[in-house]
């Protein structure tokens, strides 16, 4: 089995305006970074249209937020309108968020008929602050969620865990989860941040897990944090499928955090959770791009991260 990277050309018509952090140069700048002969392994598939996603949309949203989104989009002809101070929807908008959804479908697909081994997706507009009934922080959707769901409705598997180094916490896969015990969602971030959730004691029926670090954190308090608070109670949980919030933006570069981490110690965390994968889960990993905003520091982390599922997947 391989590694298989999904993205899709339409994640550049998501336009969000000018100076707006989450822009379409992020692709690129992965793009170049995965064009290295030793990406050559990779597999590479377009992320898809799905004629079924709305109803696992609904799993994670409920079925009124999807016509409200899909209604202010269609209502988008010119330059991105705002759903609130920070998320854009432009007319490439749509499409985008659908195949970005589309990408994390189509992963679990490849993990449970055998033709991967580990996935990344290489999407946007990302999803992990979407809670079920809001946008916000530049998600529409909430592509793990909605993938984790997924899992659970076609392939009838009983636990699934997310698991998200962003340094902003996932308040909206936090508030997806909250209340199902066979959901993990385990979160290391920086505190106090947008948006502001994410303290220890935020529980939900004991299968959400916080890890908050400070800012100026680094290696050591990172890999403290990431075995203590999420690595140990995911072993207990025994997931049958690990999908991971891949966010790039506790790189000590990026504009929006103020960890100190550098592209090894996402690499590190990476190669942690492909050994709990390979303990529960028969190695499955999906892996969705979130946050990493520092093109450099960006395209660097990524590259570290496939380069370890690559690995893992040989």
């Amino acid at each position: 089995m391989t590694t298989v990277l999904i993205t899709h050309p339409a994640f550049l018509m998501h336009e969000t305006g000018r100076g707006h952090p989450e822009r379409a140069e992020r692709m690129r700048a992965i793009d170049r970074a995965l064009e290295d002969e030793s990406f050559s392994a990779l597999v590479r598939r377009e992320a898809p249209l799905r004629d079924d996603d709305a109803s696992y949309i609904a799993m994670a949203h409920g079925e009124d937020y999807l016509r409200d989104i899909r209604d202010f989009a269609d209502h988008v002809t010119g330059e991105p309108r705002y759903i609130d101070g920070d998320t854009a929807v432009s007319p490439g908008t749509w499409e985008a968020a659908r195949r970005a959804l589309g990408a994390g479908l189509d992963a679990v697909d490849l993990l449970m008929d055998g033709s991967a081994s580990n996935v990344f997706c290489q999407v946007r507009p990302p999803g992990h602050h979407a809670e079920s009934h809001r946008a916000m922080g530049f998600c529409l959707f909430n592509n793990v969620a909605i993938a984790a769901h997924y899992a659970r409705a076609k392939y009838g598997l009983e636990r699934v865990a997310v698991v998200d180094f962003d340094v902003h916490h996932g308040n909206g896969t936090q508030e997806i989860f909250w209340s199902d015990k066979d959901l993990f969602y385990g979160s290391t971030h920086q505190m106090p941040l947008f948006p502001g959730t994410g303290a220890l004691q935020e529980t939900g029926v004991g299968n959400i897990f916080n890890a908050p670090l400070r800012a100026g954190d680094a290696r050591e308090h990172f890999e403290e944090a990431f075995r203590d608070r999420i690595l140990r109670p995911l072993h207990d949980f025994s997931p049958d499928m690990v999908l991971i919030s891949a966010g790039f933006d506790a790189h000590h570069r990026d504009p929006l955090g103020g960890l100190d981490l550098v592209e090894g110690d996402f690499g590190w965390a990476t190669e942690a959770l492909t050994k709990v994968a390979r303990r529960h889960a028969n190695g499955r990993i999906v892996s969705m791009l979130e946050g990493g905003y520092d093109l450099t520091g960006l395209a660097r982390s990524v590259a570290a991260h496939v380069a370890v599922l690559m690995q893992a997947g040989a």
